[in-house]
Order: C-alpha cells, then sequence, then structure tokens
C-alpha cells in the first residue's frame, strides 16, 4: 500500500493500486510560517536513516497489539531546487507495508486515526527544511530514546525488569515501563542528558500493557543532580496533566524551555486501579555556552570597548549567573566621565545602579530592582539595553523601564568590569568591595562573546585574579518542609557528653511562625524548643511541666533569606546566634545540663498524637533548610531520602521550592505586598484602592455618579479610569446648577495685572493644574461638555489684530503642553476672533475683537472655551503690553466639565434572542465587571466570554439572585449573591464583579458582597477567545430583557449605545429612573425624569438644594418682618413657593399642617401667625413659661382657644423642630423627638379667607386681642428655619424668590445656615476625605477697579464711595417714607443674602415617591 502526498491542498480520496499494495493519493496544503514554527505533538519511533524509517511488527501471543502495523515512511524530494515557494511542487511517497493484507481496510482507517499525526509532523519539518529552515531552528529531537540504561536513575524499582532504564516511551522492553517499588509520593524517576540540553517538551506514556500510569506529575530539572527546581508554568501551577490509559501519548510544550542535563519525575497522582507507571521522551536540542567562574570572589574581567565616542546610540549587554551569595557586584559598565552603571545582587535582589561622575565615593542611585531569590544556585537572565535615556532591564522574564538624567543621552560604554576589579575609590580599603562569588555564561556585549573572546587572550580583554572557565559549583542539600505535617527526624549523637551541645543550621521562610528544632534532653528531663514567634528566634526549655529558661535573638528573620541558627552548651553556658551572631545573639547560664537525647526532630512532629520524644505546641515549619549538623557531624540528607538515615514526611529532598509570591508583586496600583509560605497579602491603605490585589477603586469615576450616590457639592476624590492605570484627582464637585460640573483649579483663576518687563516683548504665563496629564485628558474625553472662561481687559492694548495679520496674543491648549490657538473666548477655533466679532458687536466694525479697537477707554473680551480639543488652557502669551499708555489684565478660569458620557450609557434588550457583541475580553490575571441593570425578567445573562476552556460569565440566575461564574483551567468557580428582594422590580440594580489571582467578589447593590478564594497553587491566567456578548450567549439562549447601563471592564466603558444603533433587537438608552432615585428627593422634593438622569423638584418643599435636603434659614432681629400675603381666598392645598397659576376663591380650611424649626432665648415671643379676612387666626409662641403655645380662633364671635404643651425649655438657644396637625376639631402637636401630644378644640371651625402668614413682628395686628397684639409688637429674635403652611413656604419664597412671591419684607432679614443642628450631608463624609470646603465661587477674580491699583483707580474708588453714600441717605429715607404707608415691599433686598443657585427648572412631571397623593394648588385673588 502506497501513500502519496502532494503540497497543494486537503487529503481527497483512497486509491486501490492492487492486492497486496493501496495508494492513497491526496494533497496537503503547507503553509510555510506554520512549518516554521510549528513542531509534532506526536513522534513516531526512531529513523533508520536521515530520510528512511522503517519498523515492523512481529505477531506474538503475548502482544495483543502486534496485530496493529507501524508504517514504513520513505520521504523524497525533487533534485531541481524549485524557483520559489510558490513553485514548489515536491512529491512525497509513503509506503505502508503490513503482512495482514485481509484486515487492509481496518489498517487502512487505522493508518489514520492513529498515525496520520506523526507523518504530518515529519512532513512538515521535511518541507519546511526545504523552504530554507535549519534544523538549528527547530529545537524538538528526541532526546531521551536512545540514551544508555545508565542515564536513569530512580527512587526504587519493582523488579529488575520495571528498572527505570525501561522507561523510553513506545517501548515494550522489559515490564513495558518503570515502576517504584513502592506507589507513594515520594518515588522520581531521573535522566542524566549527559550534558546541558535545552529541553522544549516532555511526552509520557503508561506502562505498556498494564493498568499503570500517571495522572499527573511534577518536572523537575538540574545542572549536577543535586539542588533541584520544580519547572513551574507561566501562571505558578507546578503540575502537569499525565495520562488516561496506558498506551495514549500525553506531551506538554514547556511555555519556557529548560536547560538542564538532569530531569525529574515525580508521580504526583496515578490510576487507583494500578500503581505508578512510567515511560516517557523529553524534546530538545543540544545547547552550548561560554562559561566563567569567580568562585573565589578575587577574580574580574575587564572588557574595553573599541567603538568610538558617539558611534552608537544604545548598548545591550547580555548575560546568565548563578551564585549561592545573595549579594555581589555582578557587572559595572564604566563611561566618560566618570558616568557609569553597575549590576549589584543585593539580598537576592538584582539592583541597577546610576553612578555620577566626578564623585567616587558618593553613593549610587537606584534605578531600577528586580527579581528575588536570585542565590538559589540556578541560572538567571539577565538583560540590559541602554537607548539614548531608556534603560531597559530584564530578569528572567520580568522587564522594568526606566529613564536615566539626559547627561547620558550621549553617553558610551567605555568598558565592562565583571567580577572583581579595583575600587574606584581608593580611599576606602578592599575590604569594603563585595565582589561576585559564583559563574557567568554568555556575556554578550552588543552581540560579541566577552568570555568567547578571554578565553583566546583578545587583547580587548583582560583577565584577573582567579578566573577559570567552567562552573564548578558547591554540592549543597537543601530540603523544603512544604506542610503543615512535615518534618524531619534524625538520630542523636551516638555518644554525647552531658551538658554539650552543638546544633547548627541555615533556614529561610516567608513565616513570622514556625517550630524549628525539638528534642528531649536525656533521661527525657526536659524538652527543648527552638522556635520562631513574629519573626524572632527564640528557645525554650520545660521541666517538670513549666519553663525553665527562654531565649529570643535575631528579628524579622521571614524576609527569605538564607539564616544560620547555632545552638551551643558547653560548661554550663548555652548560647543561640543568628547569623554568626551578626543578626542576634543571647546566652544564659541553666543549672541544669543541656545535650541532644536519643533524635532530634527538625519542622515539626510525626502526625501521631503523643509521639514519643516529640511535642509541637507551636506552628509547624514553612521553609527550608540546609547544612544541618549536630555536634559537629553534617547530616547527610540523601541518606534520610533513602530511608537509610532518620526518618521524615512530605518533606521535598534536596531542593528548595521557596518561591516570592511578591516579585513580582501581584499588588496593584502601588499596593504594599507581603507573603506567607502559601499566600500574599496587598496592604491597599493609602493607595485609593481595595480588593485582594488593589484592584478595584474606591471613588467614583466622576461627579455625577457622586451625586446619584446622595452626595451634595465639595471636593471628592474622582477615578476617571476605575481600576485602571490613572491615578484617582482631586476635583470640587459643583452639584447646586441644573448640571453637576467637575471644577479642576489651575494656579492662578483670579484676574491678573499684566506687568511689563524691561526688554521683553511679551508676557507668557504658564497654568499649572492640580492633576496630571492623564487625568485630565480622560476627564475632558469622558465629559459630555468642557468650558473654560478666558477674559482680557484692555486699554490700548491689542488682542489679536486681524484675521488676516499675525496675532499679537495667542494661548496653548490641548494635550500636553498645548497648540497654538489665535481664537479668544467665545469664538470658533481658527477663527482669530474674539466673541464680539463672531455676534458683530464689537466696538469698531473694522476689527473682531474689542481691544483691537486700540483705545483708551477699558474695554473687554471675554467668553467661554468649549472645544474640548483645545482644552485646557496651557499658557498664555500677550504681545501688546509695552507701549506707552498701554494696560492689560487676564483671566483664565478653572476648568469646568459636566456630564458622564459613560454613566448613562444604556442599551434596552426587548428580546431573549438579542445580544451586543464587542471584542474580546483580555483580563488575564486582574478583571473587573460592573454595571447596573433593570428588568421586569426572572432570568438572563447579562455578560459572557468564552474560550476553548475558559469562560466568564454573570447572570440573573433567579429574580433574587445573581451568578458570578468562570474558569481559568481549574474547573468552574461560581460566585452567588441572594437578595432577600426581588431584582426584577424595574428598578436599578447594581453589580460588580472582579476575579483576580487570589478571589472572586461579587457585590450587589449594598448587599454583603460573596468571595471565592481560587487555589493557592493553581492556574490563574484567564484564556479568552471567542467574542463578548453582552445581554445573551453565544448560543442565543438565556438572553437578558431590561436595560444594562454604565457596563465597564477593566475601567473601561463599552459603548453600548452606538453599538445598539445598529444592532436589531437593541434600542439605544433606557428612560426612567425615577424609580430608583426618586428616594434622593427628600422633604417632599419630586423626582423629576430627564433623558440621562433625574432632578428633584422642591417646590412644594420648604428645602432646596439638589435634593431638597438644604435647610432655608434665616436670623430674625426684633424689627424684621416677613408678610406672605393671600389677595384672594385661599385653597387647602395650594402651591405658594412659585408664582401663581389660576384663581379659585370660596375655599376654607377645615385643617392644615404647619412646620418649623426655631432657635432663640426669647420668651414670650411669637413665632408665627396665619390671619384671614373675616378675623381668624392661628398663631404659635412661646409663652413667659418657654412653653410652646397654639392658639386657635376659628369663630370670630369667640373667644381664640388656647392649646399648650407640656414641653419645657424651649427658649434655651438650642434648635426645636415643630410640627402641628389640625383636621376639623382634632389637633397633634409634635415637638423634637418628645412624645406627640393630642387635643380637642370646642368647635371644629375653619379657617377661611386666609389673608396672611406672617413671621417675626407683626405691624398689623388690629384682628388680635390686646395681650396677643403686645406680643407681636415685640417681634421674634433668633432663626427661623424650613417653615411650611401646608404646601407654602413664605421664608423660601421671601429668601430665594422674592420677585415673583406675593411676600414682604420689612427690617433685616439674614439668611443663614442657623436652622442646621448638624452636617447637611452626613454621607459626604464618608465618602470623601476630611478636606476643607472651597469658598466663594472658584476663580471669581475681583472687579477690575480693584485689580488695577493706579492713581485714576484711587480717585474712581473714591468718587464711588461719595456715590454710594448720596444713594443709601436717599434709600433711608425712601425706606422711612415707605413705611409709613404701610405699602413698602421688599426695598431693603440689600440686606438680604440669596441662594447663589436658584431652583432647578423642570419642564417634565412624573410621580414622586415623596409627595403626598393629594393635588396641591394655590389660588389667589
Amino acid at each position: 500500500m502506497i501513500v502519496k502526498l502532494k503540497q497543494a491542498a486537503a487529503f481527497n480520496q483512497f486509491v486501490p493500486r492492487g492486492p497486496q499494495e493501496r495508494s492513497w493519493t491526496g494533497n496537503l496544503q503547507l503553509d510555510k510560517a506554520e512549518m516554521k514554527s510549528s513542531s509534532p505533538v506526536v513522534h513516531p519511533a526512531p529513523a533508520q536513516s536521515a530520510f528512511e524509517e522503517t519498523c515492523c511488527c512481529r505477531r506474538h501471543h503475548h502482544e495483543p497489539a502486534c496485530g496493529r502495523f507501524t508504517p514504513s515512511v520513505r520521504y523524497g524530494f525533487n533534485n531541481t531546487e524549485p524557483a520559489g515557494p510558490e513553485a514548489l511542487s515536491s512529491s512525497l511517497t509513503i509506503h505502508l507495508l503490513t503482512q495482514n493484507p485481509e484486515k487492509e481496510q481496518n489498517l487502512i482507517m487505522d493508518v489514520w486515526t492513529q498515525r496520520v499525526a506523526g507523518i504530518i509532523a515529519q512532513v512538515a519539518l521535511l518541507v519546511s527544511s526545504r523552504l530554507g529552515t535549519t534544523g538549528a531552528d527547530v529545537c524538538d529531537s528526541a532526546l531521551v530514546s536512545n540514551l544508555p540504561p545508565s542515564s536513569f536513575r530512580s527512587s526504587s524499582q519493582l523488579s529488575g525488569s520495571h528498572a527505570p532504564g525501561f522507561a523510553k516511551l513506545n517501548r515494550r522492553e522489559g515490564a513495558g515501563g518503570w515502576s517504584p517499588l513502592t506507589s507513594d509520593g515520594y518515588q522520581w524517576l531521573e535522566v542524566d542528558l549527559d550534558e546541558r540540553t535545552t529541553v522544549t517538551a516532555v511526552a509520557t506514556q503508561g506502562r505498556y500493557g498494564s493498568s499503570d500510569w500517571l495522572t499527573s506529575y511534577l518536572l523537575m530539572f538540574s545542572d549536577t543532580g543535586h539542588n533541584w527546581k520544580q519547572y513551574r508554568q507561566e501562571d505558578s501551577t507546578g503540575a502537569f496533566p499525565g495520562n488516561s490509559n496506558a498506551d495514549s501519548v500525553v506531551q506538554y510544550k514547556l511555555q519556557r524551555p529548560v536547560i538542564a542535563r538532569f530531569l525529574r519525575l515525580a508521580p504526583l497522582d496515578w490510576n487507583p486501579n494500578g500503581r505508578v507507571g512510567l515511560r516517557l521522551e523529553a524534546y530538545g536540542c543540544p545547547y552550548t555556552s561560554d562559561v566563567v567562574s569567580f568562585d573565589r570572589g578575587d577574580g574580574g574581567l575587564v572588557y574595553r570597548s573599541s567603538s568610538r565616542p558617539g558611534q552608537t546610540s544604545g548598548e545591550v549587554v547580555s548575560l546568565k549567573f548563578k551564585s549561592l551569595r545573595n549579594c555581589g557586584t555582578l557587572l559595572r559598565a564604566d563611561g566618560p566621565g566618570g558616568f557609569g552603571l553597575s549590576l549589584q545582587l543585593e539580598r537576592g535582589k538584582l539592583q541597577l545602579l546610576l553612578r555620577r561622575g566626578g564623585t567616587p565615593s558618593s553613593e549610587p542611585r537606584q534605578l531600577a530592582s528586580l527579581g528575588s531569590l536570585l542565590d538559589d544556585q540556578h541560572w538567571h537572565q539577565v538583560v540590559l539595553e541602554r537607548r539614548s535615556a531608556q534603560l531597559n532591564l530584564t530578569v528572567d522574564k520580568h522587564t522594568e523601564k526606566v529613564q536615566i538624567p539626559a547627561e547620558f543621552d550621549h553617553w558610551d560604554v567605555e568598558q565592562l568590569v565583571v567580577g572583581a576589579a579595583p575600587s574606584l575609590d581608593s580611599e576606602k580599603p578592599a575590604s569594603f568591595r563585595r565582589n561576585f562569588h559564583g559563574c557567568l555564561e554568555n556575556l554578550l556585549f552588543n552581540d560579541l562573546s566577552v568570555i568567547q573572546l578571554a578565553k583566546t587572550n583578545n587583547h580587548q580583554v583582560t583577565a584577573t585574579g582567579n578566573v577559570t572557565f567552567s562552573c564548578a559549583e558547591t554540592v549543597s542539600v537543601s530540603v523544603t518542609f512544604p506542610g503543615p505535617h512535615s518534618f524531619l527526624q534524625l538520630p542523636g549523637p551516638a555518644a554525647s557528653t552531658p551538658g554539650v551541645l552543638s546544633v547548627w543550621f541555615q533556614f529561610r521562610t516567608w513565616n513570622k511562625a514556625g517550630l524549628l528544632l525539638t528534642f528531649d534532653l536525656p533521661q527525657q528531663t526536659g524538652t527543648v524548643w527552638l522556635y520562631l514567634s513574629e519573626a524572632r528566634l527564640r528557645l525554650q526549655i520545660h521541666k517538670d511541666g513549666r519553663a525553665q529558661l527562654e531565649l529570643s535573638a535575631g528579628f524579622a528573620l521571614n524576609d527569605g533569606q538564607w539564616h544560620s541558627v547555632d545552638v551551643t552548651s558547653r560548661r554550663g553556658r548555652l548560647s543561640i546566634a543568628v547569623d554568626e551572631a551578626e543578626g542576634g545573639l543571647a546566652h544564659a547560664s541553666p543549672s541544669f545540663p543541656v545535650s541532644v537525647g536519643r533524635q532530634l526532630f527538625f519542622g515539626g512532629c510525626p502526625a501521631e498524637d503523643n509521639h514519643p520524644g516529640c511535642r509541637n505546641p507551636f506552628d509547624t515549619f514553612q521553609g527550608c533548610m540546609r547544612l544541618l549538623s549536630v555536634d559537629n557531624e553534617a547530616a547527610d540528607l540523601i541518606l534520610v531520602q533513602q530511608r537509610r538515615l532518620g526518618n521524615y514526611s512530605q518533606l521535598q529532598i534536596d531542593m528548595c521550592g521557596i518561591i516570592d509570591r511578591c516579585s513580582p508583586s501581584r499588588c496593584e496600583h502601588g499596593g504594599r505586598c507581603s507573603q506567607t509560605w502559601t499566600v500574599f497579602h496587598c496592604n491597599c491603605s493609602d493607595t485609593g484602592y481595595s480588593g485582594a490585589t488593589c484592584h478595584s477603586s474606591v471613588y467614583e469615576q466622576s461627579c455625577e455618579a457622586y451625586k446619584h450616590s446622595g452626595n451634595t457639592s465639595g471636593h471628592f476624590y474622582v477615578d476617571v479610569d476605575g481600576s485602571g492605570p490613572i491615578k484617582p484627582q482631586q476635583v470640587y464637585c459643583n452639584m447646586t446648577e441644573d448640571s453637576t460640573w467637575m471644577v479642576i483649579e489651575h494656579n492662578n483663576t483670579e484676574r491678573t495685572r499684566v506687568l511689563p518687563s524691561p526688554g521683553a516683548v511679551q508676557h507668557s504665563v504658564h497654568f499649572d493644574y492640580s492633576t496630571q496629564e492623564e487625568q485630565l485628558s480622560a476627564a475632558i474625553g469622558q465629559s459630555e461638555h468642557c468650558e473654560q472662561e478666558l477674559s482680557y481687559h484692555c486699554r490700548k492694548s491689542r488682542l489679536l489684530n486681524t484675521p488676516e495679520g499675525s496675532p499679537f496674543s495667542w494661548w496653548l491648549g490641548g494635550p500636553g503642553s498645548g497648540r497654538v490657538q489665535n481664537y479668544w473666548g467665545g469664538a470658533q477655533p481658527g477663527s482669530q476672533q474674539c466673541a464680539c466679532g463672531l455676534q458683530g458687536v464689537c466696538v469698531d466694525p473694522q476689527h473682531y475683537c474689542n481691544c483691537d479697537a486700540d483705545r483708551v477707554d477699558w474695554a473687554e473680551d471675554s467668553g467661554l472655551l468649549t472645544h474640548k480639543e483645545s482644552l485646557p488652557v496651557r499658557s498664555l502669551v500677550l504681545g501688546d503690553i509695552q507701549r506707552p499708555g498701554s494696560e492689560a489684565t487676564y483671566r483664565v478660569g478653572p476648568l469646568r466639565c459636566h456630564g458622564d458620557k459613560n454613566f448613562w450609557n444604556a442599551a434596552f434588550f426587548d428580546k431573549e434572542t438579542s445580544y451586543l457583541h464587542f471584542p474580546t475580553f483580555h483580563g488575564e490575571l486582574s478583571a473587573d465587571i460592573s454595571f447596573l441593570f433593570k428588568t421586569t425578567a426572572s432570568s438572563g445573562v447579562f455578560l459572557e466570554n468564552l474560550g476553548i476552556k475558559d469562560f466568564i460569565r454573570i447572570e440573573l440566575s433567579s429574580s433574587t439572585q445573581v451568578v458570578f461564574s468562570f474558569d481559568v483551567g481549574n474547573g468552574p468557580l461560581e460566585v452567588r449573591v441572594e437578595s432577600s428582594v426581588p431584582l426584577n422590580d424595574n428598578r436599578w440594580h447594581r453589580v460588580r464583579g472582579e476575579r483576580n489571582v487570589k478571589e472572586a467578589v461579587l457585590r450587589l447593590d449594598e448587599l454583603p458582597a460573596a468571595t471565592q478564594e481560587a487555589p493557592a497553587d493553581g492556574h490563574f491566567h484567564l484564556q479568552l477567545n471567542s467574542q463578548l456578548f453582552i445581554g445573551g450567549t453565544a448560543s442565543r439562549q438565556k438572553g437578558f430583557r431590561g436595560c444594562i447601563r454604565s457596563l465597564q471592564l477593566n475601567g473601561v466603558t463599552l459603548d453600548l449605545e452606538e453599538r445598539a444603533k445598529i444592532t436589531p433587537g437593541v434600542r439605544p438608552g433606557c428612560p426612567g429612573h425615577c424609580s430608583s432615585y426618586g428616594s434622593l428627593c427628600k422633604n417632599r422634593g419630586r423626582c423629576v425624569e430627564r433623558a440621562n438622569g433625574f432632578q428633584c423638584d422642591c417646590d412644594l418643599s420648604a428645602h432646596t438644594g439638589v435634593f431638597c435636603h438644604t435647610e432655608v434659614s434665616a436670623s430674625f432681629k426684633s424689627g424684621t418682618s416677613v408678610s406672605y400675603s393671600f389677595k384672594e381666598p385661599y385653597e387647602f392645598f395650594g402651591n405658594g413657593s412659585g408664582p401663581p397659576s389660576s384663581v379659585r376663591p370660596d375655599r376654607a380650611l377645615r385643617g392644615e399642617n404647619v412646620s418649623l424649626s426655631f432657635r432663640t432665648s426669647q420668651s414670650p415671643a411669637l413665632l408665627l401667625l396665619v390671619s384671614s379676612f373675616s378675623s381668624k387666626y392661628l398663631v404659635l409662641l412661646i409663652n413667659e413659661n418657654d412653653k410652646l403655645e397654639l392658639r386657635y380662633k376659628l369663630d370670630s364671635s369667640r373667644e381664640a382657644v388656647v392649646l399648650s404643651s407640656s414641653v419645657r425649655n424651649l427658649a434655651n438657644g438650642q434648635l426645636h423642630s415643630v410640627t402641628i396637625r389640625r383636621w376639623t376639631d382634632s389637633v397633634s402637636v409634635q415637638i423634637d423627638h418628645n412624645a406627640r401630644e393630642d387635643f380637642n378644640l370646642t368647635s371644629d371651625g375653619e379657617l377661611s379667607d386666609i389673608k396672611s402668614v406672617v413671621l417675626g413682628r407683626v405691624y398689623q395686628s388690629e384682628d388680635l386681642d390686646s395681650s396677643l397684639s403686645r406680643l407681636a409688637s415685640l417681634g421674634f429674635t433668633g432663626c427661623l428655619s424650613v417653615i411650611l403652611f401646608n404646601s407654602i413656604s413664605p421664608l423660601k419664597a421671601a429668601l430665594l424668590h422674592p420677585d415673583t412671591s406675593p411676600v414682604v419684607v420689612t427690617g433685616s432679614l439674614v439668611q443663614s445656615n442657623c436652622g442646621s443642628s448638624a452636617s447637611p450631608n452626613p454621607r459626604a463624609a464618608e465618602d470623601t476625605h476630611p478636606l476643607s470646603d472651597q469658598s466663594g465661587s472658584a476663580g471669581s477674580g475681583q472687579p477690575l477697579v480693584n485689580a488695577i491699583r493706579t492713581d485714576s483707580a484711587l480717585i474712581g474708588g473714591v468718587i464711588a464711595v461719595l456715590i454710594f453714600a448720596v444713594v443709601s441717605g436717599l434709600v433711608v429715607t425712601g425706606r422711612f417714607l415707605y413705611r409709613r404707608k404701610e405699602t413698602y415691599r421688599n426695598q431693603d433686598v440689600r440686606g438680604v443674602k440669596r441662594d447663589d443657585s436658584q431652583d432647578l427648572d423642570f419642564n417634565t412631571q412624573t410621580d414622586s415617591q415623596n409627595v403626598s397623593s393629594e393635588n396641591p394648588k394655590e389660588f389667589f385673588i
């Protein structure tokens, strides 16, 4: 049977050639790029020659698989070289030989199903080599199959036929593979590759014809057969997937190739119905290198560059190193002028240091620090690249970029110094120099091998001291204590001297606590514990059930560094020393001898309770130990591993498995990383972020978001990109206007006079903003509208000249340093005009700016800059200021922006099958998703993104539950939050999900967060590749019906509205916000819908402000009176806070609601009077007993009914609130938090024909009795606040709407916050840092007359004072005459301080959650 393959298309047909031979003819389409990058997944048996592989199968009764066949593959290409890849037409014939023609058809299918992958892989290799790929480019040769049996070692073997030498892939010799004597977690199989080799992949197979195979294993590597290092994938996962049967081959391509001589596989799990069984293969290629060793610390190499100064704009230095020492100078690059760079090991980290010229004794400046635990005696890759003033430092796979000073722009490397070298500072003795101890490999300077030059005695390289061109390593056997049940038991000394003790070892750990060593004293007279507590070393001896002796030494011993411990007892003196006494020394003189008993336990005790000779009341040690010695005799840990010495459990011998989980730090946004042996922690304090990795911002992204969280105006930190890289910025949020403004200040918002400078033609000023560049750009881009005031007051100082001429002045605005702009505030970009020119109203029609008229009178050109691309204003250049008589002032206001395009970005999904799709979400290590939704459906998928195996999804699983689910390779995980109320209530609900390497968190509204911890040693890279679906799934099932708003992924807002415009079944936008935010409208405020958001209508409230939460208060003096008048009979439900809209007389009040707050020390005092045209009234007063008194006169023919409260001391200067309700003859009074008091009137009359509501002094009291009239004439001194008579707020009308309300103010009325007993917004203190309030309007500036301090200004000021005095006299006279006529209406407006912000305008009406169900109206005569 012959198979022919041609490189053209896909396989297509079988063609029979004869009874014994068939040909499969087809075409194979191979992409050149794929052929260069592909590697075989399944490898056939070794070939007999370079172009032929033959394998025959002999039938044996004990080999059931021999009925299968192995193909014979013959490769052949035409000798003629094709003209190019497109002309390649090489044919390939593959002969498949079999001795079983009757089963040919089955064999053909067997070929297709079992061997075609290997055939295609081999074809790909050969064709790729035909296209120019050399063997050096492909690193996937089989490394194990040709090794002799002596290259294999194992922990044990079941029998001679199960020896490790039989563990070769696809081989059947012996028992068909390796099996250990005992199947447990302490077994291993080791392969010696004979030399250091690049390993790119490993493959495993079970033992042939058995039930023995591995399901998972660890891969370790070493250069020496000792000091093993576990291979970990990119996401720190150590376990490799194994097999599911004995025959299939599972290959794993290493994410990072390994360069090692020895490989070791350690089984983790195996077939539960069998034993550990293994056949393996490794793939790779030879590795060559140049090595140099500085093992004594006195050797070094000096390379002198031959490049001329300035010839290169950068250099690249690359090398590998290994060392057992955690400090030492690795490399120094010297340049002209004494400037230089150096790489230095410090506490196991590699530091990049900058040395400045001229001061050799000065301390170098650290530019970067990378790596950790670099003293582990394993190779580490270092690349240092300089490009002008930028340096890129790479250690292993992590890179840090740094900027170096400008003087390095033309800096060149004159020499490289590696290892020991003469000190730069001759004043310092040699002991101050810490030289590198270890090996270097492949030291390249601009691709030139420095070690190779040294080996050939090149004149550019000088060797000093002891330098050898090989790497002789010291064998040091470490042991790792990974878990809570780890321990090492060693026998005590064979012959110990009473009172003599010597135990020495080294350890490293991240834990603050753990037992290091314990042993019993001889004859079990006591117990010694040596342990860590609070990162200090402590020794404790117990005798007779109590502590007889305690010592402590050292500190911060959980830093991951190697620390030595020396415990000695001799001549009655016991001492413990840390780090050769440099880290601490403690000693004591016990009254009893201290020596070792029969055995010692390191790290912990056996799991059995009350094990004889070992009891551990402390934590178990997790870390590494090495160089253990007892009574000056070193412990052979290899014998321990072979079970020939002592005992152990759950140890990793001959390796230190410590991992620095903080290098690189997974803590984001400046969070500080700390760790234990198993986990890391992030300290997020003072970062502005929260969560396990400091990923999520604690601040809102805009002022708009703060407003809808219930906050009011003030300083806030705004994080415009949420969890993104841009830091929070402090802004002022002004929420008193129709729009919510974000105000960003700069260093000069006041009106400033331009002072001529001698010799200067122009005046230039730069503006520094309170936020950084990236924050500014993001804030402007996120806002719907931005503006900045730009004004120029001038006298004989021209501004822009004409559109045809060169401008005298200009400004720079926009991103970065800004672009030149030649238009002024109020005009269009590029127009070279001012606002008056655009409107055609300039003082000189020949010019387009008022100042360009060049007049001696003061003129002004001002307006708003609203083109966002030109904002903010960065600099201002003024040119016409040097001429005689020229004067000018300018003002650049703060940047003001409103509208959050992200906050209201929404889409409505009206079908379960509708969805929006976006590009793949990339959140490999950290993913946060936040959005708001509202729906009436009980379930639906909000978001889904799939990968090959991984996925991420958020869904409404039921009407009360939201589920956040994902899979990063460890199996699906779910986080659920259950709500006690239905979520399909058509109100907005906020969902925030975050997944990072430590945990997954789901938050719903203000409910407690649900958390799911991630596996400590599992996959954590989220790998997705499909489109991101919003509102549905790829299967178009379980879609979401409703609205999704403000959807953000890792701080980036998805534009749902734009995508919805072009997607069927989805509509942009989503109306209806009052159902969710209406509760923010307080004190009878009414929620009004807007296209994007809502507003609170405060017309029916005695309060004002954005949420009708700000009290309206005023300070009254004895002569102050506020009278709200009615000229027509008044209806009960009236609206008096705005202008009257209709007149409906002949209505009477059968009840009323009155509420107010007051603060006074006066008694008696009248608070409020409601009078009528029919001599009826209602009076609220404080009597002479400091009690509240209510007088009703509802029948003009009867005396007034007096109702007195029992609450005392109301004239104590404190704030009191009063609420009065009457319906017919029933009256209730509530004062502060006291119990409500109920009264009954003698009649149920009506308070008809309302005439006025009077606060303070009553000037017309003819309808009152004499005692009440005298009281009314005294007036009121104190504070009145939030006064409401039914729907009438007379004080609010007087203070805020005096021109449109029927109110008369007499005397001094000053608005104040005297009615506030606490902060009007206590929540603001929770959401912001304690910052001082901003006083006044931002950057209001002073009037021009105050800004120009000249003689003319002084004369003008005097004239203004005289005019003011005359006008004041006339006003006083007029006021007196008006009072005589009793028709004075609010002429004293100078004494009334009004709120800067008027109530908001509303155009639409909607239902309110905080308004009574009645329909309020107001009538006037």
